[in-house]
C-alpha cells in the first residue's frame, strides 16, 4: 500500500497555521552540558523543566514541528483542556527558561556517544542543521512520531480537521456528525465501536481489508454501515469534507473521516545513538524500545513521549517526560558522587576490583 506522511504532503493544503509559530532561540552553550533534550514537544519540555528544576544545565533542541500542530485545541488535560497547543508549548518553553534551561530552534542531524570524560563518566555530541554542536553527559529524545495515511486522494489535506485519528482528542467536536472510518487494519475494528459512541451515523469503508462475518454481525448489532467498495476520492468544499466518493461512481456523504494511521517514531539524525526498535503490532507502525522511566539498552540515553509509547496523549507523555528527567538527574547525581569521591580519594581512581583487594 503507497502511504503518505502529514508531514511531506504532496496534495495537502498545509500553511504555515499548521507548523508551530516561530519562537525566540538561545545560543548553544561551549561547555558540556548535563542533558540535552531532543524534542520541544510535551514529554521533552517536562522532562527538561525536571531537570532545569534540580539545578541541571538542559538544553532542548526543538524542530518546530509538534504532532498536534493542526489541532485546535488539546483535549482531556484536567485544567488545560480546549488549549490551543502552540500556546501550551510556549508556556513550557518559558516555564524551561525560568529556571535556567535553555531552548535551541534547530534540527538533529547527527547524535552519538563520544569519548567518555576522564573520570569515566559518558559524554555525547549532538549535531546540529548549519553547523552547531552541543556536548552533553545525557540524552533525553523525545522526538514524537509521524502519522502515515493511506494515499487516498483528497484525504491528507483535511488532516486535524475533517480527518481525525483519536476519538478521546477530537471524538466530542465531532459528535453527531456523519462519521465514516477509513480501515488501515485491525486498529479500524476498534476504532469503530469507539467512534459509534460519538454518533448514530457511521459508515464503516473497508477500503480492501479483511472483515470477518462475527465483526459484521457485531458492527450490524450496533447499527454501523459497512461499505466493501473501494474508496477512489475524498470530496470536499470550501467548509471540508463532504463525501467519499468510491470506484463504482457513489458518493457517500459524510463531513469525517477516522483513521488509524500507521505510527512511526521520528529517529532523523538519532541513528548513531543505536537505540533499539520495535515494530507495533498489528502494522501499526515502529517505535523505539524502552524500559522503567524511559531507560534505553543504551548507557546515558533515555526516551519519553509518543516516540516510544505511540498512544500516549499529552498528558501522560508530559508525565513520561518528567519521570525520564528525574530519572536522569538521579542518574547525574550518582555519577557526581562518583567523580568527588575519586578526586577525594589520595591515591586517585581505583576499580571495583582494586577495592576487594584493599579489604581482603
Amino acid at each position: 500500500m503507497t502511504v503518505k506522511t502529514v508531514e511531506n504532503l504532496t496534495d495537502a493544503n498545509v500553511t504555515d497555521e499548521h507548523v508551530a509559530d516561530e519562537h525566540t532561540t538561545d545560543t548553544l552553550p561551549n561547555e558540556t552540558v548535563d542533558a540535552v533534550v531532543i524534542g520541544g514537544g510535551a514529554a521533552g519540555l517536562n522532562g527538561a523543566l525536571m531537570l532545569a528544576r534540580s539545578r541541571r544545565s538542559v538544553v532542548v533542541i526543538d524542530s518546530g514541528t509538534p504532532r498536534n500542530a493542526p489541532a485546535a485545541g488539546v483535549h482531556g488535560l484536567l485544567g488545560l483542556d480546549g488549549t490551543p497547543p502552540a500556546e501550551l508549548l510556549a508556556r513550557g518553553r518559558e516555564e524551561v527558561r525560568r529556571y535556567g534551561g535553555r531552548v535551541v530552534n534547530g534540527e538533529v542531524t547527527a547524535a552519538a556517544p563520544a569519548a567518555p570524560a576522564a573520570d569515566g563518566d559518558l559524554r555525547f555530541t549532538v549535531a546540529l542543521a548549519g553547523g552547531g554542536t552541543l556536548r552533553a553527559r545525557r540524552v533525553l529524545v523525545a522526538t514524537g512520531l509521524r502519522d502515515v495515511l493511506p494515499n487516498v486522494p483528497g484525504l491528507a489535506r483535511h488532516w486535524g480537521h475533517g480527518v481525525v485519528h483519536c476519538p478521546y482528542c477530537h471524538g466530542w467536536e465531532v459528535r453527531d456528525e456523519p462519521i465514516g472510518v477509513l480501515a488501515t487494519g485491525v486498529a479500524s475494528l476498534h476504532h469503530a465501536l469507539l467512534f459509534r459512541q460519538l454518533t448514530e451515523d457511521l459508515v464503516y469503508f473497508t477500503h480492501g481489508t479483511a472483515l470477518d462475518d462475527d465483526t459484521r454481525a457485531r458492527f450490524a448489532a450496533r447499527g454501523i454501515t459497512v461499505i466493501d467498495t473501494p474508496v477512489a476520492e475524498v470530496e470536499s468544499d470550501g467548509s471540508g469534507i463532504t463525501g467519499v466518493r468510491l470506484t463504482d461512481g457513489r458518493t457517500v456523504p459524510r463531513r469525517v473521516l477516522a483513521v488509524a494511521t500507521v505510527m512511526r517514531a521520528r529517529a532523523d539524525g538519532l541513528a548513531g545513538l543505536r537505540l533499539p526498535m520495535e515494530d507495533l503490532p498489528d502494522g501499526m507502525g515502529r517505535h523505539f524500545a524502552s524500559g522503567v522511566a524511559g531507560a534505553t539498552d543504551v548507557p546515558g540515553v533515555w526516551v519519553a513521549g509518543n516516540v516510544t509509547d505511540p498512544m500516549a496523549q499529552v498528558g501522560s507523555a508530559a508525565a513520561a517526560g518528567a519521570l525520564a528527567g528525574a530519572r536522569m538527574n538521579a542518574a547525574l547525581a550518582t555519577a557526581d558522587t562518583e567523580a568527588a569521591l575519586t578526586a577525594a580519594s589520595p591515591t586517585g581512581p581505583t576499580s571495583p576490583s582494586d577495592s576487594v583487594r584493599a579489604t581482603a
